[in-house]
């Protein structure tokens, strides 16, 4: 087991067997990270969704063809708890991402620490903060979607579920698929309150009978039957 190491006092330092992560990630797509943040935490974060400060954009889904319900962009400086959580994950999925893109014949390898990464994408014009705060009612649903946002894109990113199930929300299920020259399959991940799930941004390399093959990934929320929803994201390249 080994330490989440903390940039910001607000992250609490946590433990995760990372091997085990890795290996969900390549045969899944994705990795459940239990009790990363409190219910504290969670009720905390969720509140922010209501203030009209602290935001570079909101974005209602319906208006754009991505579903319904709404979610808004985090300005900088962000939260000290999610710049904490963000700097203090990238480390530990860099790893991850650059043994991918080896395997995937890309040349492209991440550098140790975010803050060298963003400092690549800044100078390509991404500077636009991409860390997000969702909020869903009854009915509302994301489609199913990449979250790209310009040419330099890490390839795994982070969501965290401020809500708890069956009692502030029912339906809401975290969605992602899975789709190959050879197969396609769909994934639900079952999450609590304070979990995160890590996935899949765009593609991962997976093992065919020929050797590593293309697997393209997408995610999304199935219909909210009852209750809101609130969920944090946190990508770690920046936008155009």
């Amino acid at each position: 087991m080994k330490p989440l190491a903390s940039h910001d006092s607000a992250v609490k330092p946590m433990t995760y067997n990372w091997g085990d992560i890795g290996r969900s990630l390549d045969v899944h797509g994705n990795a459940v990270l239990p009790s990363l943040l409190t219910a504290e935490q969670c009720d905390e974060l969720a509140t922010l969704y209501s203030q009209e400060e602290g935001f570079r954009s909101r974005i209602v889904m319906a208006r754009h063809g991505f579903g319904r319900g709404e979610y808004k962009y985090f300005a900088y400086p962000l939260p000290p708890l999610l710049d904490g959580l963000r700097h203090a994950l990238y480390p530990w999925l860099a790893p991850i991402a650059n043994r991918w893109n080896l395997q995937l014949g890309i040349d492209t390898q991440f550098p140790n620490e975010l803050d060298m990464f963003l400092q690549r994408c800044h100078e390509a014009g991404q500077t636009r903060p991409t860390p997000l705060i969702l909020q869903y009612g009854e009915s509302d649903y994301n489609c199913l979607h990449q979250d790209l946002y310009g040419e330099h894109v890490f390839p795994l990113q982070v969501t965290i579920l401020l809500s708890e199930p069956d009692r502030d929300f029912a339906g809401g299920e975290f969605v992602m698929t899975e789709l190959s020259s050879k197969a396609q399959r769909a994934d639900v991940v079952t999450l609590h309150q304070g979990d995160a799930v890590v996935f899949t941004v765009n593609q991962r390399p997976a093992m065919g009978r020929r050797g590593t093959r293309k697997v393209a990934m997408r995610h999304g929320v199935s219909r909210i039957r009852s209750g809101q929803r609130h969920t944090v994201g946190l990508i770690f390249h920046d936008a155009i």
